[in-house]
């Protein structure tokens, strides 16, 4: 009995997938416990994150390929009804419009079109596979560009620009052509200095002292030096696990969430990066393996999405600590702390999965 039970609740799990979640999420526990100083409540709350975000990827995971489809367009409508309401009713809090109070809960709304832009889209192509033309395209970038625009007009930079990066892909997997794709790229590029003038000063000032953070060492350039100078002192081999000296002497800002990476990379060192790095090239592999294999039109957009958007957090938040790119407060994906982009994060593998376990079904 205890079998049988044991099989149906892993039936719609990846082990191979699975297995690499699991490791990550020991990593954060015991990475967190030593940024946060040793605070068990702090490592307790991961867990309970963890649990949560697991519980939802397991529903995910157990949901026919059907019904994601057939979700796709409720979840985006609901998506932006909360995303307007947000601008017109959303709590400020330390001068951004992020969040949306139902009475229940205070909600961020943006982490939810994470997941609804790329299902939309992918639902919308799907339905038009045998008859793509250009204008199906331009009706694609428009379900990407408004929901975009609400998130970049609340301020939130860094999950407009990785939801502009999921819609991004899909458009690419979905087959528009590369001149096009460079047409665009150039003309993002080209409207540069208007966009510039778009952004809010703070944003202006994080990406100037991406070019030198020096000029402003103790303000605007602190988090970028305080990151670098943690991930050089590691050196090849790390300080040794909770003796990372700018961790535990607070020189390092947000240790438990944006910059917990430059924590890891003080106590654990080059050696550990590479390990880290492997984990999560392994992870991607997995997705890109599962894309490959996707049954239909719908599932392979899903599926390549999702996995090229879990390089995109990786890439970011690991370019932001190093200096390489601005401090846009992007999470290192499974590893910082919080619920929202842990949940997230999980139903997006939780597809992948459902993607993988379902597969012969839609075949058959």
């Amino acid at each position: 009995m205890i079998e049988k039970l044991q099989r149906r609740f892993m039936l719609h799990l990846d082990p191979i997938l699975l297995g690499a979640l699991a490791v990550l999420a020991l990593l954060s526990l015991i990475i967190i416990y030593s940024a946060s100083s040793g605070s068990i409540d702090r490592v307790v709350g991961q867990a309970i994150n963890i649990l949560v975000a697991f519980l939802a990827l397991w529903l995910i995971a157990n949901m026919p390929l059907h019904f994601l489809m057939r979700i796709a367009v409720p979840i985006y409508v609901l998506g932006m009804v909360l995303l307007i309401g947000v601008a017109l009713f959303g709590d400020i809090q330390n001068g951004a419009r992020r969040w949306l109070n139902i009475g229940i809960a205070t909600i961020q709304p943006s982490e939810l079109m994470k997941i609804a832009i790329p299902l939309m889209m992918a639902w919308y192509f799907e339905k038009h596979e045998a008859t793509l033309e250009w204008k199906n395209y331009l009706i694609a970038t428009v379900i990407l560009a408004v929901p975009f625009l609400l998130i970049l007009r609340q301020p939130d930079l860094g999950t407009a620009m990785l939801i502009a990066a999921s819609g991004f892909y899909l458009l690419f997997l979905a087959g528009l052509h590369w001149k096009i794709m460079t047409g665009l790229l150039v003309t993002a590029l080209g409207s540069a200095p208007f966009l510039w003038h778009m952004l809010h000063d703070y944003q202006r000032q994080r990406i100037l002292m991406l070019l030198d953070p020096m000029k402003d060492p103790l303000g605007k350039g602190y988090h970028t030096i305080q990151g670098m100078i943690a991930v050089g002192s590691g050196g090849s081999l790390g300080k040794g696990y909770l003796n990372g000296t700018q961790t535990h002497l607070e020189f390092l800002p947000e240790r438990s969430t944006d910059f917990i990476f430059a924590v890891f990379s003080e106590e654990f060192g080059l050696i550990g990066n590479i390990l880290l790095l492997a984990i999560y090239i392994f992870i991607l592999w997995r997705g890109f393996i599962i894309t490959a294999n996707a049954s239909t039109y719908f599932t392979r957009l899903m599926a390549g999405s999702i996995t090229l958007t879990f390089f995109t957090y990786t890439f970011v938040n690991m370019g932001m600590v190093t200096g390489i790119l601005p401090v846009v407060g992007v999470p290192l994906p499974l590893i910082s702390y919080g619920g929202t982009s842990m949940l997230t994060l999980y139903l997006g593998f939780g597809m992948l999965m459902s993607i993988q376990s379902h597969k012969t079904l839609v075949q058959s």
